[in-house]
């Protein structure tokens, strides 16, 4: 595809809308603006045309504004809460020097579409300009009400450290790596690691690249407000009712929760399981006043859920070994008597909360630094002031529904 055959007929330049739909709603709340070129041959992408840094910036801002007026011409009519996503690359956003997008978008808000509908979707991973002068152009943009998404969230990560400076409205975390069940569980994590961080600075959650149900549940389980992609609906020429997957939505979000709801249900029942196995065992040896002994008869009796254990007090200081199943065999490690581990997330929080309801707490699921392996701990009090911990093995979660 020549550019110039598109400079040269820009009456076929024409935008194309993917709807985006809410989490609250269920309904299409917003458009991302897209390109296509139409040929003797029918449609296709502008994509590669915008992200080919060869071709001269002020074609391919020329092109994208004559796509923009047309897609707000046709946007007029529509409700004023619906929001319009703009894709731009920001060296070609520092390049329009004249500020004619932002022009653009001030001459239709007398027609119906407001410059806080818009939300200017920022792909900032390949800029070679200093940050500064970005983050001073995109303070700019809202003052007059237009939102900022950063995009392309999802498939590289080593921007975002970035993020935080920009203070987006949205963060775009694509789910294309995450197509079917077999991606491992470290890239999830990842994943949900974005979550926490769209939490952490006040930032909404919007997934795309959305092609399967699998995909669609995972956005909604890891607090994703929009979702967008195939499975949901195309790009089209033209805006589709806003209640159009109202019931699919709403009917598969009922299925998610009462799966979600199995899970946690099977995880109390669980948790309450470990506490009185671990209680009994506990009140069965309450002789043994020697940790190391402790310690290793309990692993004789847990040895079919558990490869490591040990016991630490209430600042985190470790009290005894390690007991540690290495090849079927259980041995002690005694160097990590009294290592600290009250750096560990939320562990402070959790031996208070076990010291008030004086019960155990089984954890998240987390990869073990040590071993690798995908574990979860389960900890309760030994007494006022000291708390058992246990490592469950991965064999053990994986054969126990609703723990791996």
């Amino acid at each position: 595809m020549d550019a110039l055959d598109i400079m040269t007929d820009l009456d076929n330049a024409i935008p194309f809308f993917q709807p985006i739909f809410s989490a609250d709603e269920h309904r299409a709340i917003a458009y991302e603006i897209l390109g296509r070129y139409r040929t003797p041959n029918g449609l296709i992408s502008l994509g590669p045309f915008f992200q080919d840094t060869e071709i001269p910036e002020e074609y391919r801002l020329e092109v994208d504004l004559a796509i923009l007026e047309k897609a707000f011409e046709q946007a007029v009519h529509l409700d004023g809460d619906i929001l319009f996503f703009i894709n731009r690359d920001a060296d070609l956003l520092m390049y329009d020097h004249e500020q004619k997008l932002l022009q653009l978008i001030l001459s239709f808000q007398e027609r119906g579409v407001r410059p806080d509908q818009v939300v200017l979707e920022v792909s900032e991973r390949n800029y070679d300009g200093k940050f500064e002068d970005l983050d001073h152009l995109l303070r700019y943009y809202r003052t007059y009400g237009i939102k900022v998404a950063i995009d392309k969230i999802g498939n590289d990560s080593s921007h975002l450290d970035r993020i935080s400076q920009l203070e987006p409205d949205i963060l775009k975390v694509s789910l294309q790596l995450l197509r079917s069940t077999a991606i491992g569980p470290a890239y999830q994590d990842v994943l949900f690691s974005l979550s926490l961080l769209a939490r952490k600075i006040g930032a909404a959650l919007l997934f795309e690249n959305i092609e399967t149900a699998f995909q669609l549940r995972f956005a909604w389980k890891n607090g994703g407000r929009y979702y967008q992609g195939h499975y949901l609906m195309e790009p089209a020429a033209n805006f589709v009712d806003s209640h159009i997957l109202k019931e699919k939505l709403k009917n598969e979000c009922h299925e998610f929760i009462l799966s979600e709801k199995k899970k946690l249900e099977t995880l109390f029942a669980l948790s309450e399981e470990f506490n009185t196995r671990i209680h009994e065992l506990l009140a069965k040896h309450k002789k043994l006043t020697d940790y190391s002994q402790l310690l290793q008869t309990l692993a004789i009796e847990t040895d079919d859920m558990a490869f490591r254990m040990y016991i630490c007090d209430e600042d985190g200081f470790q009290k005894s070994p390690n007991v540690f199943k290495s090849s079927q065999n259980w041995i002690i490690q005694p160097e990590y008597i009294e290592k600290n581990w009250s750096w560990r997330p939320y562990f402070l929080e959790n031996i208070i909360k076990m010291r008030k309801e004086r019960k155990g707490i089984l954890s998240d699921r987390y990869n073990d630094i040590e071993t690798g392996e995908t574990i979860r701990t389960f900890c309760l009090p030994v007494n006022s002031r000291h708390f058992l911990f246990i490592d469950l093995s991965s064999t053990y979660l994986y054969d126990r529904e609703g723990l791996f």
